[in-house]
């Protein structure tokens, strides 16, 4: 059974920051990636980014290129998102989320979900 836990959401005002941490616990793959999304009321869960166990390949969305982070700290078998020059638009519940693949976009290739952290983004 693989747990993972989420945590580092809150209140923040635009253009600040905060680091989001994923703790993974159980049996995770020795392989695959550790991907976050979020989802804002009335819309659909989207990709944010990935990072790979091993091999650090990173993944970012778009929306968040040069302004969020992902890192990984694989003794600790936790992953991290630091997102700077925060906006109005990432106010959304952040969710980690494991896959057996390398790069993956669609929410539906990930296996186990953590129970998400909010992130409000106050003006």
């Amino acid at each position: 059974q693989v747990q993972l836990v989420e945590s580092g959401g809150g209140l923040v005002q635009a253009g600040g920051s905060l680091r989001l941490s994923c703790a993974a616990s159980g049996r995770t793959f020795s392989s695959g990636a550790v991907g976050w999304f979020r989802q804002a009321p009335g819309k659909e869960r989207e990709f944010v980014a990935s990072i790979t166990w091993s091999g650090g390949t990173l993944n970012y969305a778009d929306s968040v290129k040069g302004r969020f982070t992902i890192s990984r700290d694989n003794a600790k078998n936790t992953v991290y998102l630091q997102m700077n020059g925060l906006q109005l638009e990432d106010a959304a519940v952040y969710y980690c989320a494991l896959t057996r693949w390398s790069i993956a976009t669609m929410s539906s290739r990930y296996d186990y979900w953590g129970q998400g952290t909010q992130v409000t983004v106050s003006s």
